[in-house]
């Protein structure tokens, strides 16, 4: 099975933690080039740091706020004139706050679409030509298992979400000619600081402890667990390979088997 990334180069969004730092990590240990892109550059240049480097490769960073689509196409456009080319991108955003969707503001879903789709479009339509040169491409979308099975209380993310995956299949049929797959990775409930955030939340309302409402979320896991960000970054970085050239437009839940339908 062909898992080298040598003389690629990756574009991961979201990368000082959690998930998408898992990725990036992922990438670089298959040989690959990354570029990591965050708010924040200390914590930026703290992950590329950590990077391996066994093949030579050569990592970098971008600072982008993806809640400023203009200044982000600005800053990819400019870093992408100044030569770098990429064949695999990976976007990754943090979701959006839970509540009710019938609750929410329309300034909400309007935050959430420009971070979520509007950001993904923009750094696609930059990086597709590049793709197209080189006869290889790899996007990537971490989304939600709420694109196959809608999330209680988590109304903006659902609608979002599901927009972002409708996208990324259009997006399958049209590039698939030029060697370029879309594909949509689905996690569960996993170890990061947004499911601390989730939990904490879903504490104070029902007026649980952290641990009841843990255990109950892992008891409606088969695997009967959370999982850990480098077992959702393994599923990328297959995405990203080689080996899986001939997946496209798809999503694949890695949730411990949690979502209910095929």
């Amino acid at each position: 099975m062909n898992l080298n990334l040598s003389g690629k180069n990756a574009f991961v969004c979201g990368s000082t933690q959690g998930i998408g730092k898992a990725i990036a990590e992922e990438l670089a240990g298959m040989g690959a080039n990354v570029t990591l892109c965050a708010r924040n550059k200390e914590s930026l240049n703290q992950v590329m740091s950590g990077l391996s480097v066994d093949s030579g490769q050569s990592h970098q960073i971008l600072t982008a706020d993806f809640s400023k689509p203009d200044q982000l196409k600005s800053m990819v456009d400019n870093h992408l004139n100044q030569g770098n080319q990429y064949h695999i991108l990976i976007n990754n955003t943090g979701g959006p706050p839970g509540g009710l969707a019938i609750d929410a503001g329309i300034d909400e879903f309007r935050i959430a679409f420009n971070q979520h789709l509007i950001c993904n479009q923009i750094l696609t339509q930059a990086m597709v030509p590049g793709m197209k040169d080189s006869g290889y491409g790899r996007i990537i979308n971490i989304i939600s298992t709420s694109v196959k099975v809608p999330l209680n209380g988590l109304g903006v993310s659902n609608t979002i979400r599901g927009a972002v995956a409708n996208w990324s299949k259009t997006l399958a049929n049209e590039l698939g000619q030029f060697g370029i797959t879309v594909n949509n990775v689905l996690p569960g409930a996993t170890a990061t600081q947004r499911l601390s955030s989730i939990i904490e939340n879903k504490a104070s309302k029902t007026g649980k402890s952290i641990e009841e409402v843990s255990d109950a979320m892992k008891s409606a896991v088969p695997a009967r667990r959370f999982a850990e960000a480098h077992e959702v970054a393994a599923a990328a970085a297959f995405l990203a390979s080689p080996a899986a050239g001939y997946v496209n437009g798809i999503n694949l839940p890695v949730d411990g088997g949690r979502t209910v339908s095929l």
